[in-house]
């Protein structure tokens, strides 16, 4: 199985990375978690002329027909950019429910840049950023467009999170292909989050100075920091190996919802590291506001539950060992 990259998906990345940079997505947040979503939402349109938003939505519905792998590609990009609103639902879980209930209009409204939302009863019981998303309710297997109720703030201060009441059908979907679809994103988002923390930790070792010296010349912030590259390391291996099982490109005894419920898990793992390790780097101002650091801790902890725990995805494995 090859879990390497191609030019081709490292081309993908590195234009969503110069796209974030260009239109300062860090900013975007900031300004987005202050009730002001324009910058983000336009970044969001530069995305759809990318294709991104369509990745997974087909051709003739105005998509590229990319698999799971572009998606988890383009997903741990937009981690590593802080960029705000619904990403694995946009990019990955919204698309297939429709594409399963075949609502062929709604999925070009995705693929054309519209941003969307969903709440999968019980994994995702809330849907985040309504207020800017289209919002949609998986219930007992039955994909329904969703009416929200008020948003609520999360601990992430650019994340709301909303109930969402069914309203018209839209036909049958898979909990299982969707959860899979939804969790692996955010497994890759959370990857990039976590890339993202070690290199601010890392950079900030090299400047900040103690005894006359970077502190990053001490042996126990090199260890911190390599513990952090070690775990997400090998947590990216587990998020494309799932990538490529819901691709179909594995052995027939692969089980998705394994390879998926372990690619959370140590994902999560990983980030969640790199959000404790960078935070003993940076010390206090790491907690600011001011810095960006704040904007990656607080949107980690938001997506450590997202898509389900990390103990409802371990009960998941053992059901498959069983």
């Amino acid at each position: 199985m090859e879990f390497l990259l191609d030019d081709e998906h490292v081309g993908l990345a590195e234009t969503i990375d110069g796209l974030a940079q260009r239109a300062d997505s860090v900013a975007a947040n900031r300004a987005w978690s202050a009730g002001d979503t324009a910058p983000g939402l336009k970044l969001w349109s530069q995305l759809a002329e990318l294709g991104i938003t369509g990745l997974l939505v087909d051709d003739e519905h105005g998509g590229a027909g990319a698999g799971a792998i572009e998606m988890v590609v383009s997903a741990e990009a937009l981690g590593r950019h802080a960029v705000p609103g619904p990403v694995a639902e946009t990019l990955a879980a919204v698309p297939i429910a429709l594409r399963a209930a075949g609502s062929a209009d709604e999925l070009g409204k995705v693929a054309a840049g519209g941003l969307a939302t969903l709440a999968a009863t019980p994994w995702q019981p809330r849907a985040a950023d309504t207020g800017v998303a289209t919002a949609y309710v998986l219930s007992g297997g039955t994909l329904s467009v969703g009416d929200p109720g008020d948003p609520r703030a999360s601990v992430d201060l650019s994340r709301t999170v909303a109930d969402v009441t069914p309203g018209s059908s839209l036909g049958k979907a898979d909990l299982d292909e969707v959860l899979n679809y939804g969790a692996l994103a955010t497994a890759a988002q959370l990857l990039g989050l976590g890339t993202a923390m070690l290199d601010l930790a890392a950079e900030y070792a090299k400047t900040r100075q103690q005894f006359g010296k970077p502190i990053g010349s001490f042996q126990a912030v090199k260890h911190h920091l390599a513990d952090v590259a070690i775990a997400l390391e090998m947590a990216r291996p587990l998020v494309h190996g799932a990538a490529l099982a819901l691709d179909g490109q594995v052995p027939d005894d692969v089980q998705p919802n394994r390879e998926v419920s372990a690619a959370k898990v140590a994902a999560g793992d990983a980030a969640y590291l790199a959000a404790r390790r960078s935070l003993q780097v940076l010390g206090a101002i790491g907690y600011t506001v001011e810095h960006d650091l704040s904007l990656y801790l607080t949107k980690t902890q938001a997506l450590q539950s997202a898509w389900g725990t990390a103990a409802a995805h371990r009960q998941r494995i053992l059901e498959t060992l069983r």
